[in-house]
């Protein structure tokens, strides 16, 4: 339908591109700033026309997508970052000033391969609504860049997430990593490789302060893979874990295996933060064993570790985003990252007053 216009008078209409002389003047309301809570409201009706009341609670998020945070190997790479919903006032006064939230990086599961940074990310926008900015890294894959690459872009996308934290509503002191799959293994190898050169491209970069780490189904052992029942290859140079080592055969190459294997980083002298896992017992691609592996080797550390076995789960999928699951993602979350600091500086303001 295409909205009647007042019609020109007869003696203003002039040729395309002419100028004619300002005789008309329809009624013009000028333009001026002014508060919503100010702002007059329409006065025009209609005789069919329904009214329905506004409802201002937010529903949804911000999202930021394809935002670059560095350029390596030749390759741009890129966060997708989604932060939760903000009240109308918080969102008025902007990033600066609004609420901060906790900071979630989440590595995409590739098979250390190309990465599809949206698979799963509506199940973070959701998750994100709790209360946490989530950022989705895209890493280098293997065959562009083998291992460390991964490692070193998540600490690098850690760092530029944690500088421009104003921008995206982030507190810096709340950090947690979680990944999937590869992405787990990379997510904990960050965290346990946290102080070592050969693990960052930023040697004076600061520490990321990791608070707690969440592993869905992540490969800790990769020369012992193939010692449970799997549908993949991980052995051969062609196979995921092959190309994590830049092409050669698992079995053939125990030097290049051992940096990969997160019990290997297992230091007295190092911290590891808390460690939530949780892996499915019909995994056809990581073996369960795999968790049981670094669960136990945490625990013989004395570190903070947690396993869950979702049974009858595969390699991902729904299961690992049901509500009960994540959940216990947000009640490990809670528990081990720092109280918010600007709630608990306005608790003790009130308690002042």
């Amino acid at each position: 339908m295409v909205a009647n216009t007042p019609a020109l008078p007869e003696e203003l209409r002039a040729g395309e591109g002419t100028e004619v002389p300002r005789t008309w003047d329809p009624p013009l309301v000028e333009p001026r700033p002014v508060p919503l809570d100010d702002f007059p409201p329409s006065e025009h009706s209609t005789e069919r026309m329904s009214v329905l009341l506004a409802d201002h609670t937010p529903r949804h998020g911000t999202a930021w997508l394809a935002v670059e945070y560095a350029a390596k190997s030749g390759r741009r790479l890129h966060l997708q970052i989604v932060a939760p919903p903000v009240p109308p006032s918080d969102d008025a006064a902007g990033a600066e000033s609004g609420r901060r939230f906790p900071l979630v990086v989440f590595v995409q599961g590739s098979a250390w391969g190309e990465q599809m940074l949206g698979q799963e990310l509506p199940a973070l926008a959701h998750f994100a609504a709790r209360g946490y900015v989530v950022a989705v890294v895209e890493y280098r894959p293997s065959d562009v860049a083998p291992f460390p690459a991964q490692v070193r872009d998540t600490r690098s996308a850690v760092r530029f997430l944690r500088t421009h934290a104003d921008r995206y509503r982030i507190d810096p002191s709340r950090v947690a990593l979680w990944g999937d799959s590869s992405g787990a293994h990379t997510a904990l190898l960050t965290a346990l490789t946290e102080g070592d050169p050969e693990y960052s491209d930023e040697p004076d970069g600061e520490p990321l302060h990791v608070s707690c780490v969440v592993d869905y189904y992540g490969p800790t052992d990769i020369a012992r893979m193939n010692e449970e029942p799997s549908v993949q290859d991980h052995v051969s140079p062609t196979s995921p874990e092959g190309m994590l080592i830049g092409g050669h055969d698992v079995l053939a190459r125990p030097d290049l295996v051992a940096p990969t294997v997160l019990a290997g980083h297992l230091h007295p002298d190092r911290d590891v933060p808390p460690v939530l896992m949780v892996h499915g017992s019909r995994d056809r691609l990581v073996p369960f064993g795999q968790s049981v592996l670094l669960h136990d080797a945490l625990v013989d550390a004395g570190r903070s570790v947690e396993l869950y076995q979702l049974r009858g789960a595969d390699h991902g999928g729904p299961p690992f985003w049901q509500e009960p699951v994540l959940d216990l993602v947000d009640g490990f979350l809670r528990l081990h990252l720092p109280p918010d600091e600007g709630l608990r500086s306005s608790q003790r303001r009130e308690v002042d007053a």
